[in-house]
């Protein structure tokens, strides 16, 4: 098999591919459901609900389980590298986005001192995920997983 064909017939990676994709769907969705406002633009925005990167890493290990039983050392590399995804996306990230948070009040705190020439930028803040939407990913992703790798 060539490797194109390899790649196109990774189950793992597109199970993960399908988690991640899926959270993101699901968060415009959830905007539209509960904010009331049409935002497409969600799609590709990190953070909200649910992480879609804890959907990723929870899919991949999953299906790793799956095929490859919970002994084996792709699931101890699997299952690592999702604990430290889902543990960087609530703790490092998280804090990050309340920094960026602090960091534009205080932008505008000063914009309002400096009128005259000061244009500052906003800071990112959407950044991290809560350890809600992480659970949330987390669950959707070991749904896919399962689907992928016990139904279809």
């Amino acid at each position: 098999m060539n490797s194109l064909a390899e790649l196109l017939a990774n189950r793992w990676l597109w199970t993960a591919v399908l988690a991640s994709t899926g959270a993101q769907l699901l968060k415009v969705f959830l905007i539209l459901l509960f904010d009331r406002r049409w935002r497409p633009e969600a799609f590709m925005e990190t953070g909200g609900m649910p992480s879609s990167h804890s959907a990723m890493v929870a899919a991949l290990t999953t299906g790793v389980a799956l095929s490859e039983g919970v002994g084996s050392p792709l699931f101890a590399i699997a299952a690592v590298f999702a604990l430290i995804v889902m543990y960087d996306a609530t703790g490092v990230r998280h804090s990050s986005g309340v920094q960026a948070r602090l960091l534009n009040e205080l932008i505008q705190e000063l914009g309002a001192v400096v009128r005259e020439g000061f244009a500052p930028k906003p800071v990112r803040v959407l950044l991290g995920h809560t350890y809600l939407e992480m659970l949330a990913g987390l669950l959707l992703g070991i749904g896919v997983g399962f689907l992928a790798f016990r139904v279809l």
